[in-house]
């Protein structure tokens, strides 16, 4: 049986190694797809350092890894608009189809998900299997280390696009990808002003990069003073809260104008203390929960944006073989990067 390297989840404990492991063989519904890119997550880091999160929704062994692209080498026997040699990405969320929410079309929030990398063996890996339905064809003009960000991409375009964002003034809260993709689509969705907030200079150069009109650190300026001096006193139309942090919840709200749109994506660590009555009933604010991509219009929405000219080039910042996986985290842990790509089979483009 030919055998493949893989960057896996080998115990309950922190950490990840590189084995080797069976090229999974795909089931009649499945796709078995070569890995030509994969792209790290802030949930990879959850589970390489197997946290509280970590160790309540992974079990070992497991291969890690839901962000790729690859190109189709196998197909089950019932596997019909797939076919061997597409060039493909992958929504992560492996949806049943038959549950309620799908059935209203919420597949995002299917009752029965299944997450490629967390409930099953993901794409830190040579080859990796999963269903049929999962599979987006991309076109070939977008190269491997583009076409792994559209899984993520697909977060910040669910947040930024559930409602109108032309003509607003938008603030992002947390400067990792997908608060830096929201910058961008902002921007690329004629929103009339841009601010960026996060504590890392490396992440604020990266944001006016990719079009941030201004960029602030809360630990050199009043936040609160200078978002409403930035909008003529009137407060954000629209915050995405795309870090999970407390102080940037509860900051967020207070920069949120009378009837504005507050969208939550960033995980807190744990419960938070807000201020309902001043920030949100008072307010008459909008508050919306973001989870994962519209399944599949925000797919639909990322693929038109890619086209028109949302340029991630510059989030790009490291390209690695799989086997340098400890520096990436390193550089992940640290806040000294945008997104790292690994190469599982060792192409890496110069």
């Amino acid at each position: 049986m030919p055998t493949m390297r893989t960057l896996s989840k080998v115990a309950p404990e922190p950490g990840l190694k590189l084995i080797e492991k069976p090229v999974p063989t795909p089931k009649p519904d499945e796709v078995l797809v070569r890995v030509l890119a994969t792209s790290i997550c802030g949930t990879d880091l959850h589970i390489f350092n197997w946290d509280t999160w970590a160790q309540s929704n992974v079990r070992a062994p497991l291969t890690v890894g839901h962000e790729f692209c690859g190109e189709v080498v196998a197909i089950g026997d019932a596997v019909h608009e797939v076919k061997v040699g597409d060039y493909v990405a992958a929504e992560s969320h492996v949806f049943c189809g038959t549950c309620y929410q799908c059935r209203i079309g919420h597949r995002h929030i299917c009752e029965n998900e299944e997450i490629i990398g967390i409930h099953r063996d993901g794409a830190f890996a040579e080859y990796v299997a999963f269903p049929e339905r999962c599979a987006w064809k991309t076109d070939r003009a977008i190269p491997p280390h583009i076409a792994t960000l559209q899984e993520p991409l697909g977060n910040s375009v669910h947040a930024t696009m559930v409602h109108d964002v032309s003509r607003k003034r938008v603030v992002v809260f947390g400067c990792g990808p997908t608060g830096l993709f929201s910058v961008a689509i902002a921007k690329i969705c004629s929103a009339a002003q841009v601010i960026a907030v996060d504590v890392r200079d490396f992440r604020l150069d990266l944001a006016k990069k990719i079009g941030a009109d201004v960029v602030l650190d809360p630990s050199k300026v009043d936040l609160v003073a200078t978002v409403r001096e930035l909008t003529g006193g009137h407060g954000a139309d629209v915050v995405l809260e795309m870090s999970g942090n407390a102080t940037a919840v509860e900051d967020g709200l207070r920069v949120l104008a009378r009837g504005g749109d507050f969208r939550f994506f960033g995980v807190p660590s744990d419960r938070l203390s807000i201020d309902v009555a001043r920030d949100i009933i008072f307010k008459g604010a909008h508050l919306s929960g973001i989870i994962g991509r519209r399944i599949y219009e925000t797919w639909f929405d990322a693929t038109g944006l890619l086209a028109a000219g949302l340029d991630l080039e510059p989030l790009v910042t490291h390209k690695l073989a799989l086997e340098e996986f400890d520096t990436a985290f390193d550089l992940i842990r640290d806040g000294n990067c945008g997104k790292i790509i690994l190469y599982p089979n060792g192409e890496i483009p110069q």
